[in-house]
C-alpha cells in the first residue's frame, strides 16, 4: 500500500533516463523501443537519407495503409516515442557522430543480419569496446546460428517455419494478420532488454540479447509444441465438430456470433440446458458424457445452432452470463475500438494525430500502482529531430551546419 507521501508524487515513466540507439527497419525490432518508450526510455532512432522502408509501405495483402502525405501508416506506430535522425554512418565524420551516441547509450537496438553488422561496424564485439557497459540487442529472422543465421525474414516467414499456420483451424496453412508475428517479437526483445538492464543494474555488466522471429513464434506455440514432443501427435484445432456444446460458437439471430468455454464440462452441462431451455438433454442417454460424445457430436451442435439461431446476441450473453457460464462475444477490430471493456481499463485511448485527427490507439496493457505508461508522439518526420540530437551531443551550431553541407547529417524535415 502506498503512503500518504507516495500518494501525492506523480507517477513516472518506469524507464526515466534509460537512452537506446536504433538502427533498425520494418517493425520487429523498431516495435521494441517503440514499448519502451511507451515506459518513458529515450530513444533515437538513426536513419539514412532514402529512410526506413517502412515509410513507403503503403499495401499488404490488398489492405491500403497509405496517409494523406504519402507515407505508409505503420510507420507511425512502429515508430512511436523516438526521435528521428538522418546521418551517414559511412562517412568518418558520421561515424564519430555515431560512436558519440554508443557512448551515450544505454542499449543499442538492429534487427539487419549478421554479415550486414559486422561489414557496418555495429556487432556486439565492435560496440562494446566503445562502451562496455552498451545493451546490444539484435533481432533475426532465424537466429544467431545455424545455416539460416544470415537469411533475412519477414513475419510470414517465422509463422511458417514454426508451424502457427497450421494451427488456424483450417485444413490448408493460413496467415494470422496482420504483423502479429512481428509484434510478439518485438515484445519478447522488450522483454530482454528489461532483464539486461537489470542484470546490469545488479551486476555492473552489458551483453548481447538476441530475439528472432523463429524463437518467438516457437515460444507462442509452447502448449502445442510440448503436446507434439510428448504424445507425438499435430495438435491442430479440429472444427466446430470436434468440440462440445460448452467448448464452441454459434451465430445468433442478429448474425453476431458467440463463444464460450468451460472447464470442467460436466460441471457446466446442466447449467447450459436449464439457461437454454433444453433441460431434456440431461436425460438422453446419448448426451450424459458431455466430454466424450462420440458419434452424437454432431447432432448435440445442431441442436445449440438452432437454439442459438432463436435468440440475439445480447438476449444470449445475459441469459448465460446470469447462469454463471462463460460466454462473450464473438468480435472484429471494429467492435473492439468501442468496447466499453476496452475503454474502461484504457486499453483503448484516445490519440491526436496531425494528418488523421482523433484516432484510437492501444493503450499500455499494464496497470501500474506508482509508474505511469503511455504513447507520447508517433513517428518522427525523417531527420525530424536531428539538429536536437546534434546539440544534445554537444556538437555546436557551426559544426552541425558544416555537417549538413558534407551531406553527413540531413536538415530536419516538418514534421508529419
Amino acid at each position: 500500500m502506498l503512503s500518504d507521501e507516495e500518494e501525492k508524487t506523480p507517477h513516472c515513466m518506469p524507464l526515466e533516463g534509460i537512452r537506446i540507439l536504433e538502427l533498425g527497419t520494418f517493425h520487429a525490432g523498431p516495435g521494441a523501443t517503440a514499448i519502451l518508450g511507451d515506459l518513458g526510455a529515450e530513444i533515437v532512432k538513426i536513419e539514412d537519407a532514402a529512410g526506413d522502408p517502412m515509410r513507403t509501405w503503403k499495401e499488404v495483402g490488398g489492405i491500403t495503409f497509405s496517409m494523406a502525405n504519402g507515407e505508409g501508416l505503420p510507420f507511425q506506430f512502429s515508430n512511436r516515442n523516438k526521435k528521428g535522425i538522418c546521418l551517414d554512418t559511412d562517412h568518418p565524420k558520421g561515424r564519430e557522430i555515431f560512436e558519440r551516441l554508443v557512448r551515450e547509450s544505454d542499449v543499442f537496438l538492429t534487427n539487419l543480419r549478421k554479415s550486414t553488422k559486422t561489414r557496418l561496424g555495429i556487432d556486439y564485439n565492435t560496440l562494446r569496446g566503445i562502451n562496455p557497459r552498451i545493451i546490444h540487442a539484435s533481432i533475426s529472422g532465424f537466429g544467431p546460428e545455424g545455416a539460416l543465421s544470415d537469411m533475412g525474414a519477414f513475419d510470414p516467414m517465422g509463422q511458417a517455419r514454426s508451424g502457427m499456420m497450421f494451427v488456424t483451424g483450417s485444413e490448408r496453412p493460413s496467415l494470422i494478420h496482420l504483423a502479429v508475428l512481428d509484434q510478439a517479437t518485438s515484445i519478447t526483445l522488450s522483454h530482454a532488454i528489461l532483464t539486461a538492464l537489470l542484470v546490469r543494474e545488479r551486476r555492473g555488466i552489458g551483453q548481447e540479447v538476441h530475439v528472432s522471429l523463429y524463437s518467438t513464434a516457437l515460444w507462442l506455440l509452447y502448449n502445442n509444441l510440448i503436446l507434439a514432443s510428448c504424445l507425438s501427435i499435430e495438435p491442430t484445432p479440429s472444427d466446430r465438430l470436434g468440440f462440445s456444446p460448452l467448448r464452441n460458437y454459434f451465430r445468433c439471430k442478429d448474425d453476431k456470433w458467440i463463444i464460450g468455454t468451460h472447464h470442467p464440462e460436466q460441471k457446466y452441462w446442466p447449467l447450459l440446458c436449464e439457461a437454454t431451455g433444453q433441460t431434456a438433454l440431461l436425460d438422453d442417454p446419448r448426451f450424459s458424457d458431455i466430454t466424450n460424445l462420440g458419434e452424437h457430436r454432431r447432432e448435440l451442435i445442431e441442436v445449440f445452432d438452432n437454439v442459438f439461431a432463436k435468440k440475439t446476441r445480447a438476449e444470449w450473453l445475459a441469459i448465460l452470463r446470469g447462469r454463471g457460464l462463460m460466454f462473450g462475444p464473438i468480435q472484429r477490430t471494429q467492435d473492439v475500438l468501442t468496447d466499453p471493456q476496452a475503454l474502461a481499463n484504457h486499453y483503448l485511448v484516445d490519440f491526436e494525430h496531425p494528418l488523421l485527427g482523433q484516432i484510437k490507439i492501444p493503450g499500455y496493457p499494464v496497470h501500474f500502482s506508482a509508474s505511469s505508461a503511455r504513447t507520447r508522439s508517433l513517428g518522427p518526420a525523417l531527420g525530424e529531430h536531428t539538429d536536437l540530437v546534434m546539440k544534445q551531443l554537444g556538437y555546436s551550431d557551426q559544426e552541425v551546419e558544416e555537417f549538413k553541407k558534407l551531406g553527413i547529417i540531413k536538415a530536419a524535415l516538418k514534421a508529419n
